[in-house]
């Protein structure tokens, strides 16, 4: 296994929300909490739009199909925050 394997220990098992934070429960038994303010679309979204998420990358990822964002769990280990979305040109 090489070191950029993934750890079958961080495979997303649940994810929660209050109205601050969000929170993953690992397959190893660790919980990451982020604030929702790291990923403005879960921030903007409704509390059904939150619950309506979907494992992907084999169960290392989780994506929401309603606002159209993805969260890794390597992202969320590694305490990075969502990156910018590039601003559309108004015509």
């Amino acid at each position: 296994m090489s070191s950029l394997d993934p750890n079958p220990g961080q495979r997303i098992i649940d994810v929660r929300f209050d109205d601050d934070t969000m929170s993953t429960d690992l397959a190893d038994g660790r919980t990451i909490t982020v604030p929702l303010a790291w990923f403005p679309r879960l921030l903007d979204a409704t509390p059904e739009q939150r619950q309506n998420w979907q494992h992907c990358g084999a169960g290392f990822g989780i994506h929401w199909p309603d606002i159209d964002e993805d969260v890794s769990a390597e992202g969320l280990l590694a305490g990075a925050p969502a990156p910018p979305r590039p601003q559309v040109p108004q015509a």
